[in-house]
């Protein structure tokens, strides 16, 4: 499969990727493990003014009204970039939540203020039981059987990744009717589409740093064997690419019909978590015991990798989906 992005989804990504290159990331993300989160949410913020966080919001509530390819394309930079905070759960799943809280003044309240830049978490018992970084969420909601509730953070865990929190929130008033296949599948997706944009970061660093490191008075990237590692992560980042985007067009061509997507968006899911944990453990081999350490960036997109391989479904569950789904198909 071929996709060739417009140029206007290319300009946008690359006008993102402007913004957080001149935003010293390593120094954001590692003040909000400290529990400083105000550089952070300022950098979200104008992430939120190029219209990322409007993507999927209805237009009649202020947002964009776009489609998940454009927004894969932004998520896809946020990930490589490493930006802390529920952006999935913001820029994909709640924008869909706010949709189906009805066409009342509350609900495009809520629509305006996530396309204005409010954080928002969500959590889905049985595929994505906690809420990231509900601390800093202005919405909190939980996903359960085809309805959605507001809910409280309640309690809170530090993740594998120090700049991630986790909270088991506690239900409370029912919102709305949903679909939970909808959901997971933003959900899902948006995850996917971060974890190509850690893959790819992780790959350039590993990169980068052959190219400087010496060994017995050799450059490591002139041994044949550390080249096709490389070159393994490369081909892995590039074969699952096209499946993300093939994820993110089953979304859009199948609105009302998001069983029509599952396949899709779990194939994708798969292959790009698959592909990014193997540039994550490339990028250790290749950095040798520095690269695990706090004063090195790269264990900061090191830990975000592996916190992502379970966000919104693990890869047996998403297996099982593209595995029901074919077997619904061959029983048509």
């Amino acid at each position: 499969m071929q996709f060739a992005l417009d140029p206007e989804i290319t300009d946008f990504a690359a006008s993102i990727d402007s913004l957080l290159a001149k935003s010293d990331m390593p120094a954001v993300i590692r003040a909000w493990a400290d529990g400083d989160t105000a550089a952070g949410t300022a950098v979200w913020g104008r992430v939120a003014e190029t219209g990322a966080a409007a993507l999927l919001v209805d237009e009649a509530a202020g947002g964009a009204g776009a489609t998940a390819v454009e927004a894969v394309a932004a998520l896809e930079v946020l990930g490589r970039h490493a930006v802390p905070g529920p952006v999935v759960e913001t820029v994909m799943v709640a924008p869909r939540i706010a949709a189906a809280l009805g066409g009342d003044s509350d609900a495009e309240d809520v629509a305006g203020e996530i396309a204005g830049g409010a954080l928002a978490s969500v959590a889905a018992p049985g595929v994505s039981p906690f809420a990231p970084d509900a601390h800093v969420a202005g919405y909190l909601w939980v996903v359960d059987d085809d309805e959605v509730f507001t809910a409280e953070a309640g309690e809170t865990r530090r993740s594998v990744d120090r700049a991630r929190t986790v909270a088991t929130p506690t239900m409370g008033a029912r919102a709305a009717a949903v679909s939970t296949t909808d959901l997971v599948n933003h959900g899902a997706l948006g995850t996917a589409a971060q974890l190509q944009g850690l893959g790819q970061a992780m790959l350039t660093m590993s990169v980068d740093y052959a190219k400087q490191r010496k060994q017995y008075g050799k450059l490591i990237g002139e041994y044949q064997a550390l080249k096709h590692q490389l070159a393994e992560v490369a081909i892995a980042l590039e074969m699952a690419r096209p499946l993300l985007w093939a994820g993110a067009l089953a979304i859009a061509e199948n609105p009302g019909d998001p069983d029509a997507a599952v396949r899709d968006v779990s194939a994708a899911r798969v292959a790009v978590a698959d592909a990014a944990y193997l540039s994550a453990r490339t990028a250790l081999q290749v950095h040798g015991a520095i690269g695990y350490t706090l004063e090195h960036d790269l264990g900061l997109w090191l830990t975000k990798t592996r916190a992502l391989q379970t966000a919104w479904g693990t890869q047996s569950y998403h297996r099982g989906r593209v595995l029901d789904s074919l077997r619904a198909g061959a029983a048509r």
